[in-house]
């Protein structure tokens, strides 16, 4: 089975705002990622390029949809 994932490889997290550069999770998301059901994975998605905009990040890497094999 896969899970969603917005993650881009491109993991750092930005000091002001806690958010990763690469995808916009914070590091709480990005630790229980794989033990969240998928509706709430896909809502956080939903999310974070307007959580990005507002911290003044923008994406390492261009965003996309990508699925992460256990």
């Amino acid at each position: 089975m896969s899970i969603e994932t917005p993650c881009t490889g491109v993991c750092t997290i930005d000091p002001q705002s806690g958010l990763c550069h690469g995808c916009g999770r914070t590091l709480a998301e990005i630790a229980r990622w794989g033990q969240i059901e998928s509706a709430e994975r896909l809502s956080i998605m939903a999310g974070l390029p307007a959580r990005m905009a507002e911290a003044g990040l923008e994406r390492a890497v261009p965003a996309a949809r990508t699925k992460l094999e256990p």
